[in-house]
């Protein structure tokens, strides 16, 4: 009866998307294209010299204290909830610890390898290291209405929950000292070029990939690292895992999503229209994601949980980032729908089905949650959102190959540097714990510290 019931409830949910998909208010892509005047009118303007705003800069700071608390604590609280109570600290430690150790990096060489000069599309030029020449007035070419060092610490926040994300599959089994040498040499060999990559005018970017707030750069380039990771590490001794602390997963998702809306609407890296597009599309997508992974588990496993709400959402979160700024609400309602039901089988059958502990199903929701949005996002991006984007739907199929190839060679090169990182910690100070330390629980043997006393 109450699968039943859960697929009444489906049956009614679906209708109420498909009327709104079906609405006129949707843009279509005859409406989308601007007409002639305009291109022409458009592409003779000069483009504005870079100036202060204080608006876009006030709205900028917020936007990167809501992307730092969607590490600490958000993540950190996500993380630890779902682990067991004797690795809880450890566990909300590696965030914590990740982003320290970022926020040093970034500042020294980290920005300028990002966000420097261009090197045959590669690399940043190393001009700004410890940001030599960044001062009060500065303004980068990529963002020309803010502080350099607004932006600066905006992009510190992308590069430091990107290496915490990864810890997920690692957590109840990695040795400390390994994770912080983890953290130093992926954030550096691979989070930095990637970035430059999309974000710095690298070759991606100049080939036309589109990623609005990350979905190659954090969530596939993360979520690959993490099952490469898995992989390494092997199976933990007691598999299964029951969260040790619920309320704290579901705080820790709403932390998250609350700084997701700094994460999203603030890659538009101003206080404009298409900051409140991506803000709406964000919601939505989560919403619906959320609806969508608990309808599908509860005709799954009959009982609809908080922890598929919870975790629907971040996924419904994790797809539309690379979208945010590109679709319209129909797309990011197709995207969300999306967003639950795939990353759910991911992790319920997927991960099964090959045995690997990805403990926290960081690749099941960011692997393939970020591949899965970025992908769409060649599908569905409108140019009356954003007239950077126009996806298949409107024309330009090549958007969603480039797209497929953005998301490839992340995925192999993340997976292969991934890969290499940890043969040498392995050959450094080893990767995992004692046996011993595992069943003690890694609060205690790590840190001499435990969670609930």
């Amino acid at each position: 009866m109450k699968v039943a019931a859960a697929k009444s409830i489906v049956v009614v949910f679906l209708l109420l998307i498909l009327s709104a998909l079906m609405s006129p208010t949707l843009t279509t892509a005859e409406e989308a294209a601007p007409a002639p005047a305009t291109v022409s009118a458009t592409a003779a303007a000069p483009a504005p010299a870079p100036r202060i705003d204080t608006g876009d800069t006030a709205w900028m700071i917020v936007a990167t204290a809501l992307v730092m608390l969607m590490s600490i604590p958000g993540l950190a609280l996500f993380y630890g909830g779902l682990s067991k109570t004797k690795d809880t600290l450890n566990t909300m430690a590696m965030t914590f610890v990740a982003f320290c150790i970022v926020s040093l990096l970034w500042v020294i060489y980290g920005y300028t390898f990002s966000f420097g000069d261009d090197i045959r599309g590669i690399i940043g030029s190393a001009s700004k290291l410890f940001l030599k020449g960044v001062g009060p007035n500065s303004i980068s070419d990529l963002a020309r209405t803010i502080p350099e060092f607004v932006f600066i610490a905006y992009q510190l926040t992308f590069a430091a929950i990107t290496v915490a994300l990864a810890s997920g599959a690692y957590i109840e089994r990695m040795k400390f000292s390994a994770w912080i040498i983890f953290t130093v040499l992926w954030m550096t060999v691979v989070y930095l070029p990637v970035a430059h990559w999309v974000w710095g005018n690298g070759f991606l970017a100049k080939l036309g990939a589109l990623d609005f707030a990350g979905g190659t750069v954090v969530h596939v380039n993360a979520g690959i690292a993490a099952l490469v990771g898995a992989l390494v590490l092997g199976k933990r001794k007691a598999k299964a895992i029951i969260p040790g602390n619920l309320p704290l997963v579901v705080i820790g998702a709403g932390l998250l999503w609350f700084g997701w809306f700094g994460f999203n609407a603030g890659s538009a890296l101003a206080a404009n229209g298409l900051s409140g597009a991506a803000f709406l599309n964000t919601n939505t997508a989560a919403a619906v994601a959320a609806l969508a992974w608990m309808f599908v588990e509860w005709m799954h496993s009959g009982k609809p949980t908080v922890l598929g709400l919870a975790s629907g959402a971040v996924g419904g979160l994790v797809a539309i980032t690379p979208a945010a700024g590109f679709v319209n609400i129909g797309g990011a309602i197709c995207i969300g729908i999306a967003a639950g039901v795939v990353p759910f089988y991911a992790v319920a059958k997927l991960k099964p089905l090959f045995g690997y502990d990805d403990t926290l199903d960081a690749f099941g929701i960011h692997g393939v949650g970020g591949a899965l949005g970025a992908i769409l996002t060649g599908v569905f991006a409108d140019p009356a959102i954003n007239a950077a984007g126009k996806g298949l739907l409107y024309g330009n199929p090549g958007q969603l190959w480039t797209q497929i190839v953005a998301v490839l060679v992340t995925l192999v090169y993340s997976g292969v540097m991934t890969f290499i990182i940890f043969m040498i910690i392995k050959l450094v100070v080893g990767l995992r714990v004692g046996a011993e330390e595992e069943t003690i629980g890694l609060d205690e043997s790590e840190h001499g510290e435990r969670a609930y006393n």
